[in-house]
């Protein structure tokens, strides 16, 4: 992924019933995360990855999108949390393999 591109949101998809969001899901066919969920009032919601301009195409009547947050950042974030080296080797291993010893 280039620094150029658009990050991408999760964000939350609820329409006024279940028809609508099958019908939104069917149409715009977003990368949905996780199964659709009813609430009391019979809304129905699905969490979804799309970019910004994405998630505003799947706003319309009966449909709203919440941003739940930005999951590049959160994912680079992760990523820089992870270590570098193998944590398993003893301090004195000396490589093995093809590539050239330095």
């Amino acid at each position: 992924m280039s620094s150029t591109s658009q990050p991408v949101l999760r964000v939350r998809v609820t329409a006024q019933d279940a028809e609508t969001l099958r019908a939104l899901l069917r149409d715009a066919r977003p990368d949905v995360g996780g199964r659709p969920r009813r609430a009391d009032d019979g809304s129905c919601s699905i969490e979804a990855y799309a970019t910004a301009e994405q998630a505003t195409a799947l706003e319309r009547e009966g449909v709203s999108v919440t941003t739940i947050e930005n999951a590049t950042a959160t994912g680079r974030a992760r990523q820089a949390e992870v270590g570098k080296g193998d944590r398993f080797a003893p301090a004195d291993a000396v490589p093995h393999g093809l590539a050239v010893k330095a």
